[in-house]
């Protein structure tokens, strides 16, 4: 969110008040004193006073002109000195004043040297002063007593007393300060009728300024063109700038130091303490001379707007001892290295507005008010889309469209799809004319590219070429032109995406051949199939959504020798091309149509998925890094690869009729990743490998595969070993040796017949020890698993489908320290070691089709924690929330098509218990945040203690608990957002939705790389932010029978504003295609509160005693057999927990 402004909807002037001030004082007292310093500090904060001449003192009758300007003066300042009363044009004034403000409540006195209730009674000088105007005018004289009732009246109003002041620079300061605070108690920018949007953002600044504290701060404001930094930084200096003796802001420092010097933009700061407008500076040392010396016992705010340059910092503001205490320096740049540099810590990002926002910013311009007129309302949602949350896209497009008809915006909206507005864009374009030749390219790369895929991709695809690019990413970030969110995803604004894209179509806007980049399908193909392209391509970019096919001309690449990136996905073409560039280094390209490459083509990089390619070549190509080759079913045999020294990546991903793999693999020096998953056909591999850079090994699904290589050498670098689904019955005795380099290990579904000696005789003693051995004939994989707890880096481990039973999962598996996955599904154990909870860096765990467990031991507590339980048939119970509920950020449990014998009341008593338990901790959290006094807001306090982002459960179930106070038929539920949403006691919201399998599924269309049986299943909401976050999902087997998802949200600490409700919607859809799956037939929501904690006790209590004997009949199943588990050896080993033959 962005600050900017908008046109308030008065009608009046910006400033109906001539005056700010009147300011009414005995001339002989105080003119040349205190009245004299008062009026100057109040003209210096640009607070408007009248101050009457001294000559028109002398007479006593008040003019016309000067009650005028009483009532053209917005508050008085009445100066009760000791004479006051003995002058009757004081006396006069006053009466006037009364009149004119005294039921609005402007006016304040200021007691100088006297006591108010002198005053208020009229004694000691002010008595002396009155009997002479009774001697002059008459005792009882009206006149003379509407005086005294005009002092008793001032008397009694709140003022300031000058004794109360040790030093009247004090008493002054405090009076400007005041005065301020009501003369501005809404501020405007420049003086303009413009009111804020988004004015938050000043109370997060305030934060950074501090201003109570006494040392000197460097404030930074960064973000793209057009968010409103100047704006804010305005803002932020007429707030607090009337508490400063120098007050300076230089305006555009970027243009003016390139236009006019650093030796201007000094000059421009002592002039506003030397009162002089060309002071002398001859350099910039002598300026910098200059500004310490007058400045260094000032309390300054500098603001220098719109910096891009470091030395512009250093010569303006260098350090913090060029200024007086309590100084304070802001700075604003779309490019935040400048700051870094500089030495300012907390750097303030400043971001786009909110939808909400925008679309009132919006409609104020295009409307003169804060919401669409109902005839444009679906217009303004695709303007305020298309600006982005920039302010001044959202000023722009709306001032041009004000008074203009329908057709009108539609015809706007059209062009803008096509060109930016011309504003925008040079505003934009100010960051990019800033970047290096290497850092444009970069850049106009991303720019054009991420509009076909997100800009990630795009960053990995460039970065596989040239490791230098990360600099240039980093450059592009401080620079505004790329952004970073939350969860630390890369991304570009859509605005600044259509600038670099603009940039590129001016190159050549008749012919796309004569652009640098080519992204759109329509131009590329009318490139390929006219044969216009220029040796001005350097990129092509094309990513086709579904599968095409096309006829092109197979000479079109002949002219395109600058080349040097060419992506193609998802498209099948007749002919092949003749030709490829020798400038080309990454070559992507899905469904390749040739047999081979073309002769002499000498790539960096190779990636032809899905292609017709049935052998590779015979040369050498000493540059290639990277072959991927993936699903390429008419490959049969690999190259000789010694004419490829330099390989580091090797996948042949499917390569199902993949049969000879030429020895040679073996001398890949620099080979880092080895992938031959599912290669069915592949039946040897070379006995030995000495590679020293190799890091993943992956032959998953190499059905016919017998053996693996020794790892000899200096092959100490693999962490990542693959051997799921393999025929592989003994693993080589090198694998001790990879005890601390191994992070990821797969052995899922394979059956070791025969161990290395070494590592049987090794390990099994410290198996027997530990019990694993209780039967005479020991699954062949113990020895393995015994030996794991040597692996102390290991962070995956896949035993899913090897046939584990209970009592062989080791009891130490708690001491994998660096554990995050552990894929346990398809196994036949009752139990799980209860070591498990030790794993404090467990993300995830899955159990699925593990169909005799019947329950799962304490859960570790990590960040984020993921439970799959599917099909876990013989579950007696759902798994309880981590004790150590406070140090979770997420935790999400799918337990679908489990607990098939429990009714729809325990699935009630789970949600309750699970919503009760995460409001006792947040009632704990802020218990300790108020028992240690913490100097924060209840709710700051709540986000300090209680991290969490969401909790999620899929369960069985049948019917959304009454508890959900707001339930409604359908796939979507709309909920009033609290009207004390800022209050701690507000927690956020619970969801459930009733999910139902569809009465007559559609069908999916074939695609081998998914599972169309996947389903995604996904919740989002509106006008309702948490971290960033709208919207959460997963994804699942579909199931057969009701089910019931929970989403548990936390608040998200500030109420939006203008938002007083949230829409949560449910959707269902196919990994493949976007059919549904399954159904939302119900929904519901309620709002969280801290209170809720004793009704949803008794709920639970209710569901509890419905359901008892449910679990009473669960438990005593459980505990008969563990009982007949015990009596039948040590770990269970009974033959009762074998599969059934």
């Amino acid at each position: 969110m962005a600050l900017s402004t908008q046109v308030r909807a008065s009608s009046g002037s910006a400033f109906p008040w001539k005056y700010d001030v009147f300011l009414s004082f005995r001339g002989e007292d105080t003119r040349k004193g205190f009245t004299g310093f008062l009026y100057h500090e109040l003209q210096r904060q640009g607070i408007r006073t009248f101050r009457d001449d001294p000559q028109l003192e002398r007479g006593t009758v008040i003019s016309p002109e000067l009650l005028t300007v009483i009532e053209q003066s917005r508050f008085a300042i009445v100066v009760l000195s000791p004479n006051f009363a003995s002058s009757t044009w004081c006396l006069l004034e006053l009466s006037k004043i009364l009149e004119c403000m005294e039921e609005r409540g402007r006016i304040l006195p200021i007691f100088y040297e006297v006591d108010p209730s002198h005053v208020r009674h009229q004694r000691g000088s002010f008595a002396e002063a009155f009997r002479e105007h009774e001697e002059k005018f008459g005792v009882g004289n009206k006149k003379v007593e509407g005086w005294r009732d005009a002092l008793t009246k001032v008397a009694s109003l709140a003022g300031w007393t000058s004794k109360d002041y040790r030093y009247e620079k004090e008493l002054i300061r405090e009076i400007v300060q005041a005065l301020w605070s009501k003369v501005h108690p809404s501020l405007t920018v420049f003086g303009s009728s413009e009111k804020l949007v988004g004015m938050h953002k000043l109370e997060e600044i305030d934060v950074l300024l501090d201003i109570e504290a006494s040392d000197v701060r460097f404030i930074g404001i960064w973000g793209m063109g057009g968010l409103g930094k100047t704006t804010l930084a305005r803002l932020v200096y007429e707030k607090i700038s009337h508490q400063f003796e120098v007050c300076v802001f230089l305006t555009n420092v970027r243009e003016v130091s390139a236009t006019h010097g650093l030796v201007y933009l000094q000059k421009q700061i002592l002039s506003h303490i030397l009162k002089e407008e060309n002071a002398q500076v001859w350099n910039v040392y002598s300026g910098i001379t200059m500004i310490k010396r007058c400045f260094c016992n000032k309390a300054v705010i500098l603001v220098l707007d719109d910096v891009d340059q470091s030395e512009q910092l250093e010569h303006l503001a260098g350090e913090k001892d060029w200024f007086g205490l309590r100084s304070r320096i802001i700075f604003t740049t779309r490019n935040q290295r400048v700051l870094v540099t500089h030495g300012v810590e907390k750097p303030y990002e400043l971001k786009g507005l909110n939808n909400a926002e925008a679309l009132q910013l919006f409609s104020w311009k295009a409307f003169r008010k804060c919401e669409p007129e109902e005839d444009y309302a679906e217009l303004c949602k695709s303007f305020v889309m298309h600006a982005g949350g920039l302010p001044l896209a959202l000023k722009t497009l709306g001032s041009f469209l004000y008074k203009r008809s329908p057709d009108a915006w539609n015809s706007a909206l059209a062009k803008l799809r096509n060109t930016p507005d011309k504003t925008v864009f040079d505003m934009l374009k100010v960051s990019y004319d800033g970047l290096d030749e290497m850092e444009k390219k970069i850049f106009l790369d991303i720019a054009c590219f991420s509009s076909q895929c997100q800009a990630k991709f795009i960053i990995e695809l460039l970065y596989s070429y040239d490791v230098c690019i990360g600099i240039a990413i980093e450059v592009l970030v401080e620079r505004s032109l790329l952004t970073i969110s939350s969860n630390n995803e890369i991304g570009m604004h859509d605005l600044i995406r259509e600038m670099g894209c603009e940039i590129v179509r001016q190159q050549s806007p008749e012919e796309p051949g004569g652009c640098s980049r080519l992204w759109l399908r329509n131009d590329i193909f009318h490139v390929f199939t006219k044969n216009t392209g220029t040796e001005a391509i350097e990129g092509i970019f094309l990513h086709l959504h579904k599968l095409e096919e096309a006829d092109w001309n197979p000479e079109a690449f002949s002219k395109m020798c600058n080349l040097k990136l060419l992506y193609i996905h998802n498209l099948r073409l007749s002919l092949g091309p003749k030709f490829l560039p020798d400038a080309l280094r990454i070559l992507k390209w899905s469904w390749y149509p040739s047999k081979s490459l073309p002769p002499g083509f000498q790539p960096d990089e190779l990636s032809f998925v899905h292609s017709n390619i049935d052998h590779l070549w015979n040369g050498i190509l000493g540059h290639l890094k990277s072959i991927v080759l993936s699903y390429s079913i008419n490959l049969i045999r690999t190259p000789d690869f010694t004419g490829i020294p330099n390989l580091e990546k090797l996948v042949l991903e499917g390569c199902t009729n993949l049969v000879k793999i030429h020895p040679s693999i073996a001398l890949l020096k620099r080979l880092k990743i080895w992938n031959f998953r599912n290669c069915k056909s592949i039946k040897t591999l070379p006995s030995e490998v000495n590679m020293e850079f190799l890091e993943t090994f992956d032959v998953s699904g190499c059905s016919k595969l017998k053996m693996i290589p020794e790892f000899v050498g200096q092959t100490k670098r693999l962490s990542k070993l693959c051997l799921g689904g393999t025929a592989v019955e003994k693993l080589p005795s090198s694998i001790e040796h990879l005890s601390e380099s191994l992070v990821g290990l797969d052995l899922s579904g394979i059956v070791i017949r025969e161990q290395p000696y070494s590592l049987f005789l090794k390990q099994n003693v410290i198996a027997s020890s530990l019990g694993l051995f209780p039967r005479k004939s020991h699954h062949p994989l113990i020895p393995v698993l015994a030996s794991l707890k040597h692996f102390s880096s290991l962070k995956e481990l896949n035993l899913n489908d090897c046939n584990l039973c209970e009592g062989e999962i080791p009891n130490d598996i708690g001491s994998l320290s660096s554990l995050e996955c552990l894929e346990l599904g398809g196994n036949n154990f009752v139990s799980l070691p209860a070591s498990i909870h030790l794993l404090c860096r467990l993300g995830s765990i899955n159990v699925e089709n593990c169909k005799r467990l019947q329950q799962l031991p304490e859960l570790p507590v990590s960040g984020s924690l993921r439970v799959t339980t599917v099909n876990c048939t013989s579950l007696q119970v759902f798994p309880e929330l981590p004790p150590d509920l406070c140090r979770l950020s997420a935790f999400s449990l799918n337990s679908v098509n489990c607990l098939s014998t429990i009714g729809n009341q325990d699935a009630s008593f789970f949600l309750y218990s699970v919503i009760n338990r995460l409001l006792e901790v947040i009632s704990l959290s802020l218990s300790l945040s108020l028992s240690l006094s913490l100097s924060l807001s209840l709710s700051r306090s709540l986000e300090t203690h209680l991290s969490f982002e969401f909790l999620n459960f899929l369960i069985p179930g049948s019917e959304i608990p009454e508890w959900f106070n707001n339930q409604s038929a359908g796939d979507s539920v709309t909920e009033k957002l609290p009207w004390d949403a800022c209050n701690s006691k507000w927690i956020g919201f619970a969801v459930c939705a009733l999910i139902v399998p569809q009465d007559n599924p559609s069908a999916v269309p074939e695609d081998p790389d998914l599972d169309p049986d996947t389903c995604l299943i996904s919740c989002n909401w509106s006008n309702y932010g948490i971290n960033g976050v709208v919207g959460r999902g997963l994804c699942v087997r579909q199931f057969d029978s009701d089910h019931l998802w929970l989403l548990v949200l936390p608040s998200p600490f500030r109420k939006p504003k203008n938002c007083r409700e949230v829409n949560f919607v449910f959707q269902t859809a196919r990994a493949v295609g976007n059919n549904r799956c399954m159904k939302v037939k119900k929904c519901g929501v309620r709002a969280l509160y801290e209170q809720d904690t004793e009704e949803l006790i008794s709920k639970m209590n209710q569901s509890k005693s419905s359901s008892v004997s449910l679990y009473e009949e669960a438990m005593d199943e459980q505990e008969g057999a563990m009982v007949k588990a015990a009596t039948s050896g040590s770990g269970g080993s009974g033959n009762e927990y074998y599969p059934a033959e």
